[in-house]
């Protein structure tokens, strides 16, 4: 079988547009994960931020009993 300069050239193009077809469909993964990451990243930011919250208020009332000072 015997391919012609067309035939090669077609099948160049085709080649190409399949690697960039599966390059595409990486990158859209790959995307999905990293979004997701941050949205994790995003939960466990606020969980922080309400222990925080909770650590501060528990830290007042034992500051009002002894009779300290705000240290602010």
């Amino acid at each position: 079988m015997v391919m012609t300069l067309e035939g090669v050239i077609l099948a160049i193009i085709v080649a190409t547009l399949a690697a960039i077809v599966y390059s595409m469909r990486f990158l859209v993964l790959l995307e999905r994960r990293l979004l997701k990451i941050d949205y994790n990243i995003e939960r466990i930011a606020l969980k922080i931020a309400q222990e925080e919250q909770r650590i501060e208020r528990e830290e007042s009332v034992i500051e009002k009993r002894l009779g300290m000072k705000k240290r602010r």
